[in-house]
């Protein structure tokens, strides 16, 4: 069997064929129906090929997932545990706790202070934010409006496996 790029290349060759004048229409239809029956067994496998493919995806995400949900439980037990050793050792009116294994200390975390905004804000604390009206460009556009600073881009295509 043939492979699908020289399949193509066959096809291209048939379609030459259709434009000259001294070659016999039985034979155009001959190469025709050999042509068609392989692209057709090849484009039956591809989707074979494809359909287990999409299926060992699927069951990559799915384990994705399962694996996200195992490690978010782990996170918030190790948060959980290091919130009640702190508060522990708060508690107990330390900041630092040595033993042979471990050197344990109540630190101020580095960065900026978190900000609350706890009211209005005055005019001269806050910015002005321009966006770009995509959904007014893109009405004007399809409605036939030419605009200097924005286009159309052309209608994408996929190959749909039913």
């Amino acid at each position: 069997m043939s492979s699908l790029y020289k399949l193509n290349q066959d096809y291209q060759e048939l379609l030459n064929m259709l434009y000259q004048d001294d070659i016999d229409e039985q034979m155009i239809l001959d190469t025709l129906e050999s042509v068609d029956g392989e692209i057709e067994d090849k484009a039956d496998n591809y989707a074979y090929i494809i359909a287990d493919l999409e299926s060992s995806a699927t069951a990559c995400k799915n384990e994705e997932d399962r694996l996200s949900k195992r490690r978010k439980v782990i996170e918030n037990r190790i948060k959980n545990l290091k919130n009640n050793l702190m508060l522990t050792i708060k508690d107990t009116g330390k900041t630092n706790i040595k033993t042979d294994l471990h050197t344990f200390r109540i630190q101020k975390n580095g960065g900026k202070r978190a900000l609350t905004i706890d009211g209005d804000v005055p005019v001269e604390y806050t910015k002005t934010i321009t966006e770009n009206d995509t959904d007014k460009i893109r009405q004007a556009l399809e409605s036939g409006k030419k605009l200097s600073f924005a286009h159309l881009e052309p209608q994408k295509e996929s190959l749909r496996i039913v």
